[in-house]
């Protein structure tokens, strides 16, 4: 079962990226009404959850600047930002790095028990696979935001 999951977090990670680069960047920063966020926001939540989801998962050393965690944590707004966020092309940038990462998973990774079980509210993930897989779906749900923002941004 291990080979489907790491197949879907590549082609989610293609689409993920293809739709983004046709996105104008003008619209990266615009928040519309009724969304908490922008879709600047939301990919660069998709880009440092994917890299912690990795580290907690795999052993993994992160791979995006510190600023990211300010700027894209769960609970964080660009209305709190005191920092010039990354633009459009480096965020691309950094999706396609993490694609590159992902061919390199294993089906043994994934079966890996994690050193201590990740919990989240009343979920709990104890292995590699269950958390990975998890971060499929996350980042499934905010590619769906961006779909959503960049409908009504326009």
């Amino acid at each position: 079962m291990s080979q489907p999951v790491l197949h879907t977090s590549q082609v989610l990670r293609q689409i993920a990226i293809g739709h983004i680069q046709a996105i104008d960047e003008s619209l990266f920063a615009r928040q519309p009404a009724g969304f908490n966020n922008t879709i600047r926001w939301n990919v660069g939540h998709i880009v440092y959850w994917l890299d912690r989801y990795a580290s907690m998962s795999f052993g993994l050393p992160s791979s995006v600047p510190d600023s990211y965690g300010t700027l894209f944590s769960s609970g964080t707004k660009p209305a709190d930002w005191e920092m010039t966020p990354p633009s459009k092309e480096e965020l691309v940038g950094m999706l396609g790095t993490q694609l590159d990462g992902l061919s390199e998973l294993t089906g043994a990774m994934l079966e890996q028990q994690l050193d201590s079980p990740f919990i989240m509210g009343s979920f709990r993930f104890d292995t590699a696979g269950e958390l990975f897989n998890f971060a499929l779906v996350h980042e499934a749900i905010h590619l769906g935001t961006i779909t959503s923002l960049l409908k009504t941004a326009k």
